[in-house]
């Protein structure tokens, strides 16, 4: 039976969702599988996996998303590559989401990805999202032999595209710049209609047109470098996003807005691991101030968070996503 994701994916109501660890050391199957089906019995609507293949060694751009300009970890280290790792979580689960936040778009073929994504589509029933990013890493491209660099957001848009074409098109035709394609057939075609959901990531000007003109969603990651996004910041950018889309003349409303972040909820006052300065940073406190600031994003339009549970230990995961599902989501889980 067909899944019409966009209506579903556009009610009124307020879903939350949780990055798991693609890297690193808790990127194991078996820590993998408990935190997924942890999510899925708390109720949380999605998880989400991120993006890299290979690893510079040598490098002429900084890690953007820690203030050090490393990443964490550095080069020698696993990282599940993410189209792989949502089809074992989509076995692991049965209600849950998953999706990729986000793909870069540019590093492989979009023939071949358009196929990986209806595939998990039709196995998953129905439960796959996509994220879809330019990048930002020189080197990462060099390795890959992707498109240029220069050209990544032009490649993207166009790729996007060719995958709605494919997903969609009984005799799919395609004359693009970067790609052409006519006289196939790519069946089966994804259970949701008319194609799995499709989230923009970035709050660049380039991102923010594509999210209005291509998107389903606009996927932002905010509360860290190199984006701020605190509510009034992510306002202004969210016009910015529903002009474009009208612009286009697709309907603003229709591009849902979601804010990915990292999220700290703090055990009850009097337990040993209560922290002592509850200091100024959204989402991170007592359930009391982590409620307040999701209303706040709420006001302003966000209705898909998704979640980086902060800690490296996976008790303290668990332990975050069970005060929230408990103490935080009953108050915020309506649009308000």
């Amino acid at each position: 039976m067909k899944r019409d994701a966009h209506a579903a994916q556009n009610t009124r109501s307020v879903e939350f969702g949780v990055s798991l660890p693609s890297r690193g050391p808790l990127a194991k199957a078996r820590t993998l599988t408990r935190l997924a089906r942890k999510a899925e019995a708390l109720g949380f609507a999605c998880v989400t996996v991120s993006d890299h293949v290979v690893l510079p060694t040598r490098t002429s751009s900084p890690y953007p998303y820690h203030p050090s300009g490393h990443m964490p970890g550095g080069a020698q280290q696993d990282y599940l590559e993410p189209l792989v790792l949502m089809g074992w979580l989509l076995a692991s689960t049965r209600r849950l989401r998953v999706g990729v936040s986000v793909l870069v778009v540019p590093y492989r073929n979009p023939v071949v990805t358009a196929k990986q994504l209806a595939v998990l589509d039709v196995l998953s029933g129905g439960r796959v999202f996509v994220g879809c990013g330019t990048g930002w890493w020189p080197e990462e491209f060099e390795a890959l032999q992707a498109p240029p660099f220069a050209a990544r957001g032009a490649v993207t848009d166009e790729y996007i595209r060719l995958m709605v074409e494919l997903w969609t098109k009984d005799t799919p035709a395609f004359e693009g710049k970067y790609y052409r394609i006519r006289d196939v057939t790519m069946l089966p075609r994804p259970v949701q209609t008319p194609h799995p959901p499709i989230w923009i990531g970035g709050h660049t000007a380039p991102a923010i047109r594509r999210a209005g003109e291509l998107g389903d969603a606009w996927h932002p990651i905010g509360l860290r470098p190199p984006a701020g996004l605190t509510p009034d910041e992510y306002a202004e950018k969210a016009r910015e996003v529903r002009g474009h889309a009208a612009r286009v003349g697709r309907d603003p409303d229709a591009v849902r807005l979601t804010f990915r972040a990292p999220l700290e909820v703090w055990p009850t006052r009097g337990s040993k691991k209560h922290p002592r300065d509850e200091g100024p940073a959204l989402l991170r406190g007592p359930a009391v101030k982590v409620i307040q600031d999701i209303r706040t994003y709420q006001a302003v339009g966000v209705r898909s968070f998704v979640f980086d549970v902060v800690g490296q230990d996976p008790e303290d995961i668990v332990g975050t996503m069970e005060r929230f599902a408990r103490e935080v989501r009953p108050a915020v889980a309506r649009r308000r």
